[in-house]
């Protein structure tokens, strides 16, 4: 763990299956400049954080999951979540500090490895915590959720 960084208790019990992108939010960090600190006023680009589709009833209502078919459960700022590239096997623990992304957008996108898909976008997460489990150039990767 380095300076910093706060240990979290990353959870094994399995909550969602889906696809990841990343974001930016936050100071200036790697591919990302400055901008705002997202729905929950605390997400940064140099951290382990995450959007999740459905902190808040306002955020539901923007990225509506439930048109690509997802009933994905409410969690709010501060929740915690274990995300696990189902290619590699790699985690990330992280902390949800934004509402994202806005699934109904991308319904049926899809990632894959060994002939397995993973479908719609369910979980942005910062930079740092993508690259801590996959390549940025990917863009985007096929991921178990866990609490």
């Amino acid at each position: 763990m380095s300076e910093g960084e706060i240990d979290m208790a990353c959870g094994t019990t399995s909550l969602w299956a889906g696809e990841t992108t990343w974001f930016c939010c936050g100071g200036s960090w790697g591919p990302c400049g400055s901008t705002g600190t997202g729905a929950c006023g605390t997400c940064q680009s140099n951290a382990h954080m995450a959007a999740w589709p459905n902190t808040s009833q306002a955020c539901f209502d923007i990225t509506r999951p439930d048109l690509c078919g997802e009933s994905i459960v409410r969690r709010g700022c501060g929740s915690v979540m274990n995300v696990k590239h189902q290619c590699s096997g790699a985690s990330v623990c992280v902390t949800v500090a934004d509402c994202g992304p806005r699934t109904k957008s991308f319904c049926g996108e899809s990632a894959c490895c060994n002939g397995t898909c993973r479908t719609n976008r369910v979980i942005d997460l910062t930079p740092a915590a993508f690259s801590a489990i996959g390549n940025l150039s990917s863009g985007k990767l096929p991921v178990y959720i866990y609490e």
